[in-house]
């Protein structure tokens, strides 16, 4: 029989460790929880304490422990979320399942807000009040979905559609920001070889037709002068751009600013169209979540408007709300404003009509998904060749520039 070390929660908050012989993983934590003891890790105890421990977390979830970092992500929040969930399916009470769960938690802005929220829960708070009081972790959806699960008496599963739906807008993020990161580096690297040509050879093939007395060709006068104004300017060009960027940040972020980028944003060719169909998929998977967790239609609505992101979507998702408040319909609107495909508006109405709204909406969202990331590959593979072409370019224009005149200098001199 296999010999365990465990550590655990008492009802009090209390941490217990032990050794002990058990048939299994499952039937020691059944005897941990009828002695009121909630594991928290369980590891296989090895002959003579050597080698690694399997070490397995609450509800025979693995736990790898990495670098503590101060600040949760979205990842944290959903593996906690799906702890609790698994927890309280397995029928350990609120308060101490937060308990586990802080006692698990290693980003230490997630533990501090998870204790001061099971400490509220102990004092009679709901969970979905507790958790309003954390805005930048908690945000509006995750906590009216939390309200939805106390009031139907379906937390559990509420709490397991919350992961799911993080899981699923982290893994959009991931993809967008993969897709973007190889042209970037590659951005990057080009105009650090193109700055090194500029600031360093042009200067030094300067000196040498100088030293013979010639005249530079006018291409490659026009090169020195770029390059000596870089030399000598570098600084006032830096702060130049760095206020440039400073001004359009926060005029982006001014009301008539945001409406005027988020319009053109989604007008640009293919990037806009990128942009849109994240939108969609958002908005359909967002909504979605929040219809099937018990949250009503209107203030669903509200909630999925404040998450879209850009305010020109943000207009139309309010005035498919108003719509619905007048009692119409949701596809109505939505194909008035002539953002979002025909076949989008058109599954709404179905769904709408056969009363499966959140299916057809949960079919758009996963539809889309797999449109974004197809059309990020795609977007990919376009500007690769496009960033190999213009910095090859502007490096082969900038070594023609500095060889001819060299080439010439040596038939001068032959």
């Amino acid at each position: 029989m296999p010999t365990y070390e465990y550590r655990g929660l008492t009802a009090s908050g209390r941490s217990v460790r032990g050794v002990r012989e058990a048939d299994g993983l499952e039937g020691l934590r059944a005897a941990l929880r009828r002695e009121g003891v909630v594991p928290t890790e369980i590891r296989e105890a090895r002959a003579g304490g050597g080698g690694g421990p399997a070490r397995t977390g609450v509800a025979g979830r693995e736990v790898r422990l990495g670098a503590f970092r101060e600040r949760a992500k979205p990842a944290d929040i959903s593996l906690a979320t799906r702890q609790l969930a698994t927890l309280i399916r397995s029928g350990i009470p609120l308060v101490e399942s937060l308990t586990a769960i802080v006692e698990q938690t290693q980003k230490e802005q997630l533990k501090r807000a998870l204790a001061t929220v099971r400490d509220q829960v102990n004092e009679g708070t709901a969970l979905a009040d507790a958790l309003r009081a954390h805005p930048k972790l908690f945000q509006d959806y995750y906590v009216n979905m939390v309200h939805a699960g106390e009031q139907s008496g379906t937390l559990e599963m509420v709490l397991d559609r919350l992961a799911d739906f993080t899981e699923a807008q982290g893994r959009m993020r991931s993809k967008v920001t993969a897709a973007l990161a190889y042209p970037m580096i590659m951005a990057v690297l080009g105009t650090i070889i193109v700055g090194i040509l500029m600031v360093v050879v042009v200067p030094q093939v300067t000196t040498i037709f100088r030293d013979f007395g010639k005249d530079l060709p006018w291409y490659t006068e026009l090169l020195v002068s770029i390059s000596h104004f870089v030399g000598r300017w570098w600084w006032a060009a830096g702060l130049g751009l760095t206020g440039a960027v400073l001004l359009f940040r926060q005029w982006k972020r001014s009301a008539a600013g945001r409406k005027v980028w988020d319009r053109l944003v989604l007008r640009l060719p293919v990037a806009g169209d990128i942009a849109m169909k994240v939108a969609i998929a958002r908005f359909a998977r967002t909504l979605a979540t929040l219809l099937r967790s018990g949250v009503p239609i209107l203030r669903a609505m509200e909630i999925t408007r404040n998450v879209m992101g850009n305010a020109e979507l943000e207009r139309i998702v309010e005035e498919a709300r108003l719509s619905v408040q007048e009692g119409e319909s949701i596809a109505v609107p939505l194909k008035r404003s002539g953002r979002f495909d025909p076949i989008v508006t058109h599954m709404i109405a179905v769904g709408e009509r056969s009363g499966q709204l959140e299916q057809m909406l949960l079919s758009v969202a996963g539809s889309y998904e797999m449109q974004v990331e197809t059309r990020l590959a795609a977007l990919t593979s376009l500007l690769e060749p496009i960033l190999i072409v213009v910095m090859g370019g502007a490096a082969a224009g900038i070594a023609a520039s500095i060889m001819l005149p060299l080439l010439q200098l040596s038939d001068f001199m032959g």
